[in-house]
């Protein structure tokens, strides 16, 4: 009997509380599997990040670009909260939320906003672009969604939080000593008054969705219900463990859902790490494994690689099991789910990373530094390709061979079943191993 919970447990289709969390650098594909899991779920709360992530979901031909709302926005039954480790920019919520009511669903009475989330202001994003310009050809890339100043404001204890929206004397001066703090720094100017009427509007529209999110989720918990934790970004880009400074400004992995949700650990069931079926980064960084010329630019096109937020070009290359092993070491995955296993389906051979040297000699983890891992050589194991239409395989029997090979090899490197596998774009692309079932 343990035995088949605990095998239930690697799905997240029957768990109490399940976090998907990304293994890479982001782009895996985990709103998808967010999306399928919900229907089953009670509570979907976003723990991290803010507009500068992106997460596509696409139900009866629609497709809904997803940047703050949680995914389960598209269930009637399924509430969804905004915790507090969410930088949140409300003009860009208001956009998402139209988007979804324009499709026809209703849900704001199923958002709930943490009183604690830090406010992204019109004065971050253009510090933000301030300093991007500042670093001139060592620019890190960012999406100049003002997401690192509103981290950085919130880590110099002069922020602005949701809360603040229900003492609005005291918003007003906070707002301005923000502004000022930015506009001497930076030399620029914003327009004050304008920006404060548009919160003035926004939080009478918020204040139903405003809550103490820490209580509501444990109180969920103790009620029984079931919770998805969702990630945005992935691993490697968090802000300790990830490729600093080529990071983002948040706890990407599941230390992020204690501290951006305020859950106990020992409540964390089922952690699952999304896999893209290779890897891709975007803006600048060490790239061990990108692949350019033909085969790159085959990957990029139809895996149809850009960015949801920015639209920017992805690098591509093939599969790194280091930096997986990497990963699943510090979130503690139990199980993976592979995805955009069909963007392979016409290569003669597919290669794996699954491992590095520096100097000639074998590494165990991930280097600290950019400077080594630009350094690093790869060592690859090549599979053979399966040379068919995956996106036809209604179930996990019907794969080819090949591609079974290539899923049965991931799982032997890193020690961790692949219970879910993406071949398509819709939920119906989306294959459960009848192993975890």
């Amino acid at each position: 009997m343990l035995k088949r919970c605990f095998s239930f447990c690697k799905t997240g289709k029957h768990s109490r509380v399940c976090t998907i969390v990304g293994s890479q650098w982001g782009d895996e594909g985990k709103g998808k599997l967010v999306d399928i899991l919900a229907e089953n779920f009670d509570v979907v709360a976003r723990y991290n990040g803010g507009a500068n992530a992106g997460h596509t979901v696409i139900v009866d031909g629609k497709k809904f670009g997803f940047h703050l709302l949680p995914c389960g926005v598209l269930y009637q039954k399924t509430q969804n909260i905004i915790g507090n480790g969410v930088v949140l920019h409300l003009p860009s919520l208001f956009e998402e939320i139209k988007q979804v009511e324009d499709a026809g669903y209703e849900c704001r009475n199923r958002i709930f906003i943490s009183d604690r989330a830090h406010l992204v202001t019109s004065v971050h994003l253009e510090a933000d672009g301030a300093q991007e310009t500042s670093r001139g050809d060592k620019s890190i890339g960012t999406t100049k969604k003002g997401i690192g100043p509103t981290y950085m404001t919130k880590m110099m204890r002069s922020g602005l939080r949701v809360g603040d929206l229900r003492h609005w004397e005291s918003f007003k001066e906070k707002y301005h000593r923000l502004a000022d703090f930015f506009e001497k720094a930076y030399e620029f100017k914003v327009d004050r008054e304008k920006e404060i009427d548009e919160f003035g509007t926004y939080k009478e529209q918020i204040q139903s969705m405003i809550t103490d999110s820490i209580w509501k989720v444990n109180q969920d918990l103790q009620e029984g219900k079931r919770l998805i934790c969702e990630g945005a970004n992935a691993l490697m880009l968090d802000i300790d463990f990830g490729s600093y400074p080529y990071v983002t400004s948040s706890s990407t992995g599941t230390a992020g859902v204690m501290s951006g949700l305020g859950i106990p650990p020992n409540k964390l069931e089922t952690v699952i790490g999304v896999v893209k079926a290779y890897t891709t980064r975007v803006g600048a960084g060490p790239f061990p494994t990108e692949v350019l010329g033909e085969v790159g630019d085959h990957i990029q096109n139809v895996g149809k690689e850009y960015g949801v937020t920015t639209g920017r070009k992805r690098r591509c290359g093939w599969l790194d099991l280091n930096v997986v092993k990497y990963t699943s070491m510090i979130n503690g995955y139990t199980s993976i789910n592979i995805t955009k296993l069909d963007v392979l389906d016409q290569l003669e051979e597919i290669q794996i990373a699954v491992g590095y040297k520096l100097h000639g000699k074998k590494l165990q983890s991930m280097p600290s530094n950019l400077e080594d891992l630009s350094q690093v050589e790869v060592e690859y194991e090549t599979l053979k390709g399966w040379k068919s239409d995956i996106t036809q395989c209604k179930q996990w029997k019907d794969l080819p061979p090949e591609a079974k090979a290539y899923l049965d090899r991931i799982s032997q490197i890193l020690g961790l079943p692949v219970t879910w596998v993406g071949t398509g774009p819709t939920r119906e692309n989306m294959l459960l191993n009848p192993n975890y079932s």
